[in-house]
C-alpha cells in the first residue's frame, strides 16, 4: 500500500478506512467478530488509517475498534470525534452539539477508555459548535495535545473561516468533509484553503454513500434506519435523475478495465497528493475492490475529460437533509 502524508507529518495508507457503517447508519449493525476480522484484514492489506467516532452507535463503533487493533496498535493511526451532547451513561444523544472544553476533556478520556489506548492520534472535532468559540476548542485540544493523549488535530464539516482560526491556534493536521464526483464543493474555497495551509484532507463518503459504485438505483429500497432514506438526494426522483452520473462512471470503468468504485475513488487519489478517502464497508470483497482504486492512474487529459463530462451533469437534491446542513460549519 502506498502511502502519504496528512498536515504536519502524519504519514497514513493512502486509502484509509471508515468504520461507521459496521455499527451503525446504513441499517442495522453487523456481526461484531466479522468486523473485527475485516478491520484486521485491511491492516494485512496495508491499511494504517482507521475512522470511527464516539457518535457512531453511540460509543459501540469506538469500542469494536479498539479491540480489532489491539493487537496491532502501534501499526495503526486511530482517527475519533468529539462535538455531539452525549450522555455518557446512557448514549442518548441531546439535541445538537457540544464543544464546551471540558466536556471535550471528558469527551476524550471516555474515547481512550472504549478504544484500550493511551493516545489518540487523530483527534476530530465531529461539527462545529456554534456556542463555543473555536479558539477554545483548538485551545482545548492543545492542552491535550501537550498531555499526550492526543497526537493531532482534526475539524469535520467546518468552513474556511473556522480553519483558519483553529489552525492559528493549534495547527490542523486534517479536514475531513464530503467530496467525491458526486459532491464537489470543497473544490470552490475548502482545497485551495488547505493546500496553502499544508493541511491534510479526509473525504467521507468517497463513493457518494455508495451511489457511485452502480449498485444503487430508482427501485433500491433502503432499511428504515439507513440513514439515506431521509436525504434528498436519495429521494426516488434524485435517485433517477442522478444515474447519469453512474453512467458516466460505469463508461470509465469500461475503458479502463476498473470497476466503478475503483474509477471514484482513483479519480479523488488523482486530485491532491495530500488527499486521503476513507471508504467504508462492511464486505471483504468491497474491501480488496476499493484497495485496488491506488493502482488506478489517470494522465492530465483523462482528468480533464472527466471534468468536462461531470460539468456537464446536474445533480438533483441536496447532499444532506435540512437539520444536518445547518450544522456545517462556516
Amino acid at each position: 500500500m502506498k502511502t502519504r502524508t496528512l498536515g504536519n507529518g502524519l504519514e497514513v495508507s493512502a486509502l484509509g478506512l471508515g468504520c461507521m457503517s459496521m455499527t451503525a447508519v446504513y441499517g442495522p449493525p453487523a456481526n461484531s467478530k466479522d468486523m473485527i476480522q475485516l478491520i484486521r484484514n485491511a491492516h494485512q492489506r496495508g491499511v494504517t488509517l482507521f475512522d470511527t467516532a464516539e457518535a457512531y452507535g453511540p460509543f459501540t463503533n469506538e469500542q469494536l475498534v479498539g479491540e480489532a487493533l489491539a493487537p496491532i496498535r502501534d501499526q495503526v493511526v486511530i482517527a475519533t470525534k468529539f462535538g455531539f451532547d452525549i450522555d455518557p451513561k446512557t448514549g442518548a444523544r441531546g439535541a445538537g452539539t457540544n464543544s464546551r472544553p471540558e466536556h471535550i476533556k471528558a469527551a476524550v478520556e471516555a474515547c481512550l477508555k472504549r478504544l484500550g489506548t493511551d493516545r489518540i492520534d487523530l483527534l476530530y472535532q465531529h461539527r462545529v459548535d456554534p456556542q463555543v468559540p473555536i479558539e477554545d476548542v483548538a485551545g482545548a485540544v492543545k492542552e491535550l495535545i501537550g498531555q499526550g493523549k492526543v497526537m493531532h488535530f482534526g475539524l469535520s464539516e467546518a468552513g474556511v473561516q473556522t480553519i483558519r482560526r483553529a489552525h492559528a491556534v493549534q495547527p490542523l493536521t486534517a479536514v475531513q468533509s464530503e467530496y467525491s464526483l458526486f459532491w464537489r464543493g470543497p473544490e470552490l474555497e475548502l482545497l485551495p484553503l488547505l493546500e496553502k495551509l499544508a493541511i491534510g484532507f479526509v473525504p467521507f463518503s468517497p463513493l457518494g454513500a455508495g451511489f457511485l459504485t452502480g449498485q444503487i438505483d430508482e427501485h433500491t429500497i433502503f432499511e428504515p434506519t439507513d440513514f439515506r432514506s431521509h436525504v434528498p438526494r436519495f429521494s426516488v426522483e434524485a435517485r433517477k435523475a442522478n444515474m447519469a452520473l453512474v453512467k458516466l462512471v460505469r463508461e470509465l470503468a469500461e475503458r479502463k478495465g476498473a470497476t466503478p468504485a475503483q474509477v471514484a475513488l482513483g479519480w479523488l487519489l488523482s486530485q491532491k497528493p495530500w488527499i486521503v478517502p476513507i471508504p467504508g464497508t462492511t464486505k471483504r470483497s468491497r474491501l480488496e475492490e476499493n484497495l485496488g482504486a491506488v493502482d488506478v492512474q489517470w494522465t492530465e487529459e483523462e482528468l480533464a475529460a472527466i471534468d468536462g463530462a461531470v460539468s456537464k451533469i446536474q445533480i438533483l437534491g441536496d447532499r444532506l437533509p435540512e437539520a444536518a446542513m445547518k450544522m456545517v460549519g462556516r
